[in-house]
């Protein structure tokens, strides 16, 4: 089987969508499963006024059409809701053929707290770019529950996975920095929430690993925290497994990736009790959530290593690509041959 994948994010970008798609790349080539990709590439961009450092393509409409052909797919999957993916979409409308998408982005929230949009107009034209598709998947059940309750239909659950032997507890950073070394990964912008790490009260070294159009505002309003940088690969590993407790501060994600990879590094998770932190670290000990973030942060300190790593194995990646064949594989007309091992899991 051969699946085309539509994505507006893609390399170099460094996001969850990014490391998602890479990853469900090379689980589906272990099940026998194609996956091409139909990216920004080779389109003319266009800086997103809204959104400091983030260029769109401008995808044409014959270009589009080429493309898609050229992979000749037997199910395609449009995985963002940019310009690529509208182009898509308006193709595979036109030849009536079927497809998937994922809600991957609260972009009503993002665009909102960035412009005068309001997110009830977003969330409007989301559910009419969703509405069209045979599946729209979504990676967590507190996230399928609120988007059933803004009238999006046929939802489908597929949760996300950890890559457990790139993300280790092994090789962990030498920081010296005082201990206990609280840590934040991710994008360094306003919808991340980083002013509610960054503001509290906690004993140690407080780390920041990303890049974003707030760093050198955070950097000046809080001068005794430290701004490391993007990382990626072992880079990235090392300097999770070297925290003492990773924070997430973020209300808007809708899944939060990067608290798999801390977890799976060893380091226990605080958050605020809200979609994504619910369904990641949930009640499994393998961190803390509290309305009171500070009390999360030092509460964390005391949960055992190896239970937040117990908790990142619990997310399988062969689970996660078997999930999003299964809906593929109707769409293509045939059922590929790794299909009935997702039975084992139910």
């Amino acid at each position: 089987m051969r699946i085309l994948i539509a994505t507006d994010a893609w390399h170099p970008q460094v996001n969850g969508v990014v490391r998602t798609l890479t990853s469900l790349a090379k689980s589906n080539a272990a099940l026998g499963v194609e996956t091409e990709f139909l990216t920004p590439d080779g389109f003319p961009s266009l800086a997103v006024p809204t959104y400091p450092g983030l260029r769109m393509a401008w995808p044409n409409r014959r270009e589009i059409a080429r493309r898609v052909e050229a992979v000749s797919p037997d199910a395609i999957h449009i995985a963002t809701e940019g310009p690529i993916g509208w182009a898509v979409r308006a193709y595979c409308r036109r030849r009536k053929l079927a497809f998937t998408t994922s809600y991957t982005t609260r972009f009503p929230e993002y665009i909102a707290v960035r412009s005068i949009v309001p997110a009830s107009l977003s969330y409007a034209v989301l559910r009419h770019f969703h509405a069209a598709a045979a599946m729209t998947m979504v990676a967590t059940a507190s996230l399928k529950q609120e988007l059933g309750t803004r009238g999006f239909q046929k939802l489908g659950s597929w949760t996300r996975g950890v890559d457990t032997d790139l993300f280790t507890p092994d090789d962990a950073a030498e920081l010296d920095l005082p201990r206990p070394i609280f840590m934040t990964v991710g994008r360094v912008a306003v919808e991340k929430n980083l002013e509610a790490f960054l503001s509290l009260n906690l004993p140690g070294s407080k780390v920041v690993i990303g890049d974003g159009p707030q760093k050198a505002a955070l950097q000046r309003r809080y001068p005794k925290a430290r701004f490391l940088g993007e990382k990626t690969g072992r880079d990235l590993t090392s300097h999770l497994a070297a925290a003492d407790v990773f924070v997430f501060p973020s209300r808007t994600d809708t899944f939060g990736l990067v608290m798999l990879e801390a977890l799976a590094c060893g380091t226990p998770v605080a958050a605020f009790p809200v979609a994504g932190p619910l369904d990641v670290v949930g009640d499994s000990d393998g961190g803390v959530l509290d309305a009171d973030l500070r009390q999360a942060a030092l509460r964390s300190l005391a949960v055992p290593r190896a239970r937040a790593r117990a908790r990142a194995v619990e997310f399988d990646w062969e689970r996660v690509a078997l999930e999003f064949v299964s809906y593929l594989a109707p769409l293509g007309g045939r059922e590929p041959a790794p299909l009935p091992a997702l039975r084992r899991y139910a």
